[in-house]
């Protein structure tokens, strides 16, 4: 008889786990806090549109869903800066087309890989089952209804906690002593506006970009869904938001800091008003694994959005450990192995992932971000085999650690500064000379 899992979460991490542990013939059974979402309207404004890189796609591959979800992913080849008169250059994230990044709605994501989950042999999902407490050593779950009753699962060889930032699994842990926790905060805020489709049900920017607009202090994103419309999201410091709250201020601030985005919006006061101002963070704790238990995902390392990979940084966790537990016997032994060794690419990751939330709002302005840019591609297609850039390493190759991306990356900094001083790229000699020196 199969051994049980429980997986705390039906989210894209949960599902995707779930599916991967099917094949190998473990019993699993989902627990999800909120009701069925092929039943019920998606949470308004709250999201953020997902992006998709390699190492998620691996993952999406190796659970044999990837096709389902390919009508759904939107490609975009570079990041399209708007300037405050609405122009600006697209600068690109590679070398062709095929380095592109895929938007996707959290929502229809989130829906597909659930009737995946719901449709592969061994997985069993319970909807509207909060989960309260857990028992490491016998793997027993509790969980409470929508009418307040509590119920216990049998005990589970494994239980992963897949339940997010604020995993109610990594809370019963902490609570029995067992996690330490901390949250970092960002003191930045969101809210996310709608821009709708044109008659025709075109798009109203270029659907193949994701568009910047970065004003130093705060900016605004947006990227493009298959139905023509975009989501915008402004992310901008907690207190300049309290300085919007009234909607005709916001208007005014939209007219002179985003106005080619403000002509955009039709309902922006509305929107602006009902969207919620949501908070963002980092968040770290120690340790993942207790016993039967194991935290994935942004249960265990919930990083801010400006890199594009907490979804596929998740989606990765879920590769590795499935490929542990087929390496080892003892699925502890594969828990406390991913424990051991994942943590160093999950800081890296969190590191990298405030640091282009600066690229995109004030980097972007800059003259010397986007010669570093270009120099780095011209780098590329001259030395392909020694160096390939950071952003690439972490988002179009599932091959190279987030960690050994960015010490490659640090180094490929001072070559860049070396080549700049220089006058860029010109004498092939001294690029040679300065990738040796470097160690590159």
């Amino acid at each position: 008889m199969a051994e049980k899992v429980i997986i705390s979460g039906a989210g894209p991490v949960g599902s995707v786990m779930a599916m991967l542990l099917a094949r190998q013939g473990w019993q699993v059974r989902i627990l999800e806090r909120r009701s069925d979402p092929r039943c019920n309207a998606a949470e308004r404004g709250r999201s953020i549109n997902l992006t998709l890189a390699a190492r998620g796609l691996v993952a999406l591959e190796k659970a044999g869903v990837l096709d389902r979800l390919r009508h759904e992913m939107m490609p975009m080849q570079g990041r399209r800066m708007h300037e405050l008169n609405g122009t600006g250059p697209l600068i690109p994230y590679g070398q062709t087309s095929q380095d592109s990044i895929h938007a996707i709605s959290r929502a229809r994501l989130n829906t597909a890989l659930i009737e995946a989950a719901d449709e592969t042999p061994h997985v069993e999902i319970v909807f509207d089952a909060q989960v309260v407490d857990v028992d490491p050593i016998t793997g027993v779950v509790s969980w409470r209804d929508t009418q307040g009753r509590l119920h216990s699962e049998a005990p589970a060889r494994l239980v992963l906690a897949a339940d997010g930032a604020r995993s109610g699994v990594r809370r019963a842990l902490v609570e029995r002593g067992l996690v330490q926790v901390s949250e970092e905060p960002l003191d930045h805020d969101y809210k996310e506006l709608n821009i709708p489709a044109l008659p025709d049900g075109g798009w109203a920017l270029e659907p193949s970009a994701l568009h910047v607009w970065p004003r130093r202090d705060f900016m605004a994103i947006a990227m493009p869904n298959p139905d023509g419309t975009l989501i915008a999201t402004l992310f901008m410091p907690r207190d300049l938001f309290v300085e919007l709250s009234a909607p005709e201020v916001a208007r005014r601030f939209f007219a002179d800091k985003f106005p080619d985005l403000l002509r955009l919006i039709p309902d922006f006061e509305a929107e602006f008003v009902a969207n919620p101002q949501s908070r963002l963070g980092t968040v770290r704790c120690f340790p993942w694994h207790v016993n039967r238990v194991l935290l994935i995902g942004d249960a265990a390392h919930a990083i801010v959005p400006f890199h594009g990979q907490g979804l596929n940084c998740g989606l990765e966790d879920c590769v590795l450990i499935s490929d542990l537990l087929e390496r080892h016997q003892d699925p502890e032994a594969a828990f406390a192995e991913f424990n051991r060794t994942r943590r160093t690419d999950t800081e890296a990751i969190a590191a990298m992932a405030i640091e282009n939330y600066r690229d995109l709002r004030e980097g972007m302005l800059s003259a010397d971000f986007v010669n570093r840019k270009e120099l780095a591609l011209a780098l590329e297609r001259r030395f392909p085999n020694r160096f390939v850039p950071r952003y690439s390493m972490v988002t179009f190759r599932a091959d190279i650690s987030y960690s050994e991306a960015m010490s490659r990356g640090a180094l490929q900094e001072q070559v860049l500064d070396a080549l700049l001083a220089a006058g860029g790229v010109a004498e092939p000699g001294l690029a040679v000379q300065l990738l040796d020196r470097a160690g590159l």
